[in-house]
């Protein structure tokens, strides 16, 4: 392991729901609540005054509700998170060429390498800059962690939080650990938590104590040696700047059941779509097609089947998914369905046979559209009167960006019994923004981009301030000591 604390993690705090405070003055200080809205949706974010509640990641939307009725509930904007997260990694690469990213909102960096930081003082240096470069480029606070290793930065980012900084020196690993809670090392959650508890241990310490046999003997060869490892604080995993994707998937959860079986399998042709509409946009190709299926009592089935060759063609992949879903039983209903492909590879083997099989029923399929069913003899041709079209309900969801023609920019605040309801605001002002309800066909209202959350001129100049210092940290002169962990704001 390092001598020097060179390995920086940073995590957004709450992302989303920062994010989404940030972009509505409105909703600064509030509890707001970023997530799925249906019946079934689950929360993707809390910001901390919500977790204030009990609210936090992965709860069923219902559970939080309850939990903070008066909360502001949006649905996700991911265009203005990816927007984001591409100016933060663009602040992490100049600082090293070795970047590993785990998310849109959090990464390693190994600052030794792109010769930013050598030794405790001068990380630190880096990452109170980092800080400050996030805040005036996004408007938004990011939490650092620095050590000699992945898993202990990682851990001194949670630390940290919010609007923090932990630098941990080597050699104070075993000591900042052994009192600890077995839940803060990486790969322990409640089942494994409590499964040592039963055990007698508790703390990080009492891990390191049990020895290596006995968590073996708990846990399996694999996470017993594992956890061991960590209880003493060794991790020599390099920061990876490319971090190869194993697959690329696709899946939506339904509000109601699917009892329909020619619905199911509309919806498996259309997530096979947008599984390859990923994978080409990712320049992949892939040979396995796999099918979940989650049913309506909760079970969960997975279904793969590997072609011959690596292709990203979709109807090869509509095909295989179709034949998988035959060997599925969906007749109780269906809450979820799946479609990923892996077995990734950079070129693609194309699949004549399922081509021409493809070709043939999407031929079958128009010839049906065309001729009447049955034998009905010739049909002599009726000008038919042109029907009306359909008018086509626009959706309103909370959160998302409109444009108004006489009012200008403004947010979703809610939806329904034909009217919708918008706040006019942005994210340069000081105070809230005023409200007014519309029709949800009012012509002059229309979905608009995101804005985004510092003006672009400040933006800028942020960049080149911090691109511009990137080579005086390595000339600066190092504080004569550091403390064993620095805890920032």
């Amino acid at each position: 392991m390092r001598t020097a604390p060179t390995i920086l993690h940073l995590d957004m705090d709450a992302f989303y729901a920062s994010a989404e405070q940030a972009a509505k003055p409105s909703l600064r200080g509030k509890a707001v609540v970023v997530g799925g809205l249906g019946p079934r949706g689950v929360v993707a974010t809390a910001s901390y005054e919500a977790r204030k509640f009990g609210v936090h990641s992965a709860m069923p939307m219902g559970q939080a509700r309850r939990l903070a009725p008066h909360a502001a509930y949006l649905v996700p904007r991911f265009r203005l998170y990816r927007e984001i997260s591409e100016q933060v990694m663009g602040l992490l690469g100049a600082l090293s060429p070795l970047v590993e990213p785990l998310s849109l909102d959090e990464a390693f960096v190994d600052l030794e390498a792109g010769e930013a930081a050598w030794d405790a003082a001068s990380a630190e240096a880096v990452g109170h800059r980092l800080r400050a470069d996030i805040r005036r480029v996004t408007g938004l606070t990011g939490s650092v962690g620095i050590a000699a290793s992945k898993m202990l930065a990682k851990i001194g980012s949670e630390e940290a939080k919010p609007d923090g900084l932990v630098l941990i020196r080597p050699g104070t690993e075993r000591a900042l650990l052994g009192p600890q809670s077995v839940r803060i090392l990486p790969g322990v959650g409640p089942a494994t938590a409590d499964h040592l508890r039963r055990a007698g241990i508790l703390t990080v310490e009492e891990i390191a104590g049990a020895g290596e046999d006995e968590l073996v003997r708990l846990l399996g060869k694999a996470h017993g040696s594992h956890l061991y490892e960590m209880a003493l604080a060794r991790d020599e995993r390099p920061v990876v700047a490319e971090r190869d994707s194993k697959s690329v998937s696709v899946e939506d959860t339904y509000d109601v059941d699917i009892h329909d079986r020619v619905r199911v399998r509309m919806e498996v042709r259309r997530l096979a779509g947008r599984c390859v509409e990923r994978l080409r946009a990712a320049e992949r190709s892939g040979r396995t097609v796999v099918l979940k299926v989650r049913r309506y009592d909760f079970s969960t089935l997975t279904r793969s089947e590997t072609l011959r060759g690596p292709t990203d063609d979709p109807g090869v992949v509509r095909e295989a998914a179709a034949r998988l879903l035959e060997s599925v039983d969906t007749t109780g209903g269906v809450r979820l369905l799946g479609v990923g492909v892996s077995g990734l590879a950079d070129f693609t083997q194309e699949d004549l046979f399922a081509q021409f099989a493809a070709a043939e029923e999407a031929a079958a399929e128009e010839a049906a559209a065309g001729e009447p069913e049955g034998d009905a003899g010739p049909v002599e041709p009726v000008e038919a009167a042109e029907p009306e079209p359909t008018p086509v309900e626009r959706k309103w969801l909370a959160g998302h960006d409109v444009r108004h023609a006489e009012f200008g920019p403004g947010w979703v605040q809610g939806s329904g019994l034909g009217r919708v309801t918008v706040r006019f605001e942005t994210p340069y002002a000081q105070v809230p923004g005023r409200v007014r309800t519309f029709r949800v066909d009012d012509p002059e209202l229309e979905a608009a981009d995101p804005l985004p959350l510092v003006e672009a001129v400040e933006a800028v100049e942020a960049v080149e301030g911090a691109e511009g210092a990137e080579g005086q940290v390595g000339s600066s002169s190092a504080p004569a000591t550091v403390p064993n962990v620095t805890s920032g704001d």
